[in-house]
């Protein structure tokens, strides 16, 4: 097995030859598995969890997470509501604003 991995990821290029990375991309959430029993609530839970996604995606998107939820909570009190896309990672990602990048 092993070595039929390695011929693959000889051939191809773009194989990684180990996992790290996908494993260092879950340890958040098994970390988190003990925190998540802590949040007090359902409810605590969800909002906890919904802060989660939000700081996760704006990593995904290559934003620092700090200052995207800070550009986000400026803006959103008068943002309009049927504009509210324009707040979420993805979309700041896009724009030409200079928003600091994650390191």
């Amino acid at each position: 097995m092993l070595s039929r991995a390695g011929r693959r990821s000889h051939a191809d290029g773009r194989i990684e030859i180990d996992n790290t990375a996908a494993e260092r991309a879950l340890r958040a959430v098994a970390l988190g598995r003990k925190n998540f029993l802590f949040a007090g609530s359902d409810t605590g839970g969800e909002r906890a969890a919904a802060m989660y996604t939000l700081i996760g995606t704006a990593k995904l998107c290559g934003l620092d997470p700090q200052a995207d939820l800070q550009h986000v909570l400026e803006r959103i009190a008068d943002h309009p509501i049927n504009r509210i896309e324009e707040l979420l990672p993805w979309a700041i990602a896009t724009t030409p604003r200079a928003m600091p990048r994650a390191a």
